[in-house]
């Protein structure tokens, strides 16, 4: 361990590398294809085998082969050997000179703001996804919930076939419109507690450093707006989607919120996407 340590703190020394693991830190637990990391960093495919590669050596990221397509996760033992090497190094065995730092790099759990919780939906174009679940949130927890939903790089319209299924599902769409992430990062913009991202591409992305440390969780799946076929099958999409969505918000709002601390409440956030 003595080798492998200093071999890890180097390898994530170098900028790039080390925008790699933080993208695939930010979708942990998925297994990442190599071309959404290289389309999502615009890294070449030779340099980023390279970061890969030495990512792989020290111990950080494993790699999986589903037929052609080679994903790669964090190692999360090996990350976490790192940071429990660094803290019994650094305090020498007295926990006490560590320990008292931990409150103020993890939150407390989030209170009612306004009597509500402020919750953001995003995804790259802000025109089905995250339009629905804003739109699912304000019905289903609307007297508990304040929900919105932005794009990174959102479209001029909201698509069709979406704002059609909100309709069919007797959603109010009068007020609904894309908008840019960078409204929510103003001095008047609300304050979060929960951040969602429900698109791979946009999970990918470096979004800002929300105020207040929100609670963040990644829901991602497939986008309805890429399928193809017959109008038929392209609303079917839009269909499962929606239902997907209304799932994950559903047990989400059920949540005992008030019975949980941190810690716990980013567990059952994380799970929601593997159970629902």
């Amino acid at each position: 361990m003595e080798k492998e340590i200093p071999l890890r703190l180097s390898v994530l020394g170098h900028p790039q590398r080390l925008l790699v693991f933080r993208l695939l830190m930010r979708r942990y637990p998925d297994r990442v294809p190599a071309g959404e990391i290289g389309a999502a960093l615009d890294v070449k495919p030779s340099t980023l085998s390279s970061y890969l590669s030495a990512l792989m050596q020290a111990g950080l990221v494993t790699q999986t082969r589903e037929g052609t397509w080679l994903n790669y996760q964090v190692d999360m033992k090996g990350m976490r050997e790192m940071l429990d090497a660094l803290f019994f190094d650094c305090c020498r065995g007295r926990p006490e000179l560590c320990m008292p730092v931990l409150p103020d790099v993890i939150p407390e759990t989030p209170a009612m703001t306004d009597s509500k919780f402020n919750v953001l939906f995003i995804c790259t174009g802000n025109s089905a996804r995250s339009i629905f679940a804003e739109s699912i949130l304000h019905t289903e927890g609307g007297d508990r919930f304040n929900a919105y939903s932005a794009g990174t790089k959102p479209y001029s319209e909201l698509n069709p076939f979406a704002l059609e299924v909100l309709r069919n599902k007797g959603h109010d769409t009068a007020t609904l419109r894309a908008k840019n992430v960078s409204e929510f990062t103003t001095d008047t913009a609300p304050k979060f507690d929960f951040v969602f991202t429900v698109c791979d591409g946009a999970a990918n992305e470096e979004c800002p450093a929300w105020e207040g440390q929100p609670i963040s969780g990644h829901w991602g799946m497939p986008d309805p707006v890429k399928a193809e076929g017959t109008d038929a099958e392209r609303s079917l999409a839009f269909q499962q989607a929606y239902g997907t969505l209304k799932n994950r918000i559903r047990a989400f709002a059920a949540l005992p919120f008030a019975e949980l601390d941190r810690i716990s409440l980013q567990k059952a956030v994380d799970d929601i996407a593997r159970n629902h």
